[in-house]
């Protein structure tokens, strides 16, 4: 079984119509997500802060690459989702590939066992 199932997001991810703050909530294959730009990088994660269910894509962005829940500022990495403001949360994330110009993101296989 592959550890990994790779869902297209789009074709063409320099066509996104990206808001000011570089975060817009989709949704792929029945699961929604932030997707973020920083620095010309994709990165993934939940659309929910796992303190107090914010939505992640109406935070921003700080300086430091890290994205800051818009209701407590809470921040996290976006590459590994450590909690980076002290309150030990975890922000969930997804693998992003860049292949052949399209964006894809990866989802673990649901599995019983």
């Amino acid at each position: 079984m592959s550890s990994m199932e790779w869902k297209l997001i789009t074709e063409a991810p320099l066509t996104l119509d990206w808001p000011q703050n570089n975060m817009m909530e989709l949704e792929v294959d029945g699961k929604q997500f932030t997707l973020a730009k920083f620095q010309d990088t994709y990165f993934a994660f939940a659309s929910k802060c796992p303190h107090a269910s914010g939505r992640m894509a109406a935070g921003y962005i700080n300086p430091l690459g890290q994205v800051v829940c818009p209701l407590h500022r809470y921040c996290f990495d976006m590459k590994n989702g450590r909690n980076t403001s002290g309150e030990g949360y975890f922000l969930k994330t997804y693998p992003i590939e860049l292949k052949e110009g399209a964006l894809f993101i990866g989802f673990k296989p649901f599995s019983l066992f």
